[in-house]
């Protein structure tokens, strides 16, 4: 499976953006999707999953309320939508596939998009 995030860009605090991942390669339904993130000098964090049916989601603390996933199996693409945005978000976004669904676990993601950068002023 390849993957490729866009979306990322510049925003003020309180602003929105959505990411996208398009995927090609592999029959998409049958992968579980993750965004996560990296700050900085720190190390990548989840923050987002979903099931390939799209039936089951799952968030990191910092992401619920704020952010949504969603997944177009027919257009081969995963979604995040960030709503009130803080300078924390600050990060490269990745997109992630898995064929299970241990959405937090980083380690068992088997293909990864290339980032998308995510700055947010305050």
């Amino acid at each position: 499976v390849q993957l490729q995030a866009s979306g990322g860009g510049s925003v003020q605090a309180g602003g929105s953006l959505r990411l996208s991942c398009a995927a090609s390669g592999r029959t998409f339904s049958n992968y579980a999707m993750g965004w996560f993130r990296q700050a900085p000098g720190k190390e990548r964090e989840f923050v987002a999953a979903i099931s390939g049916s799209g039936g089951s989601r799952y968030y990191a603390d910092s992401a619920k309320d704020r952010f949504t996933i969603s997944r177009d199996n027919a257009k081969n693409a995963v979604y995040l939508h960030m709503n009130s945005l803080k300078p924390e978000d600050t990060a490269v976004y990745y997109c992630a596939a898995q064929s299970r669904f241990l959405p937090v676990k980083e380690r068992v993601y088997d293909y990864w998009g290339q980032g998308t950068q995510v700055t947010v002023s305050s």
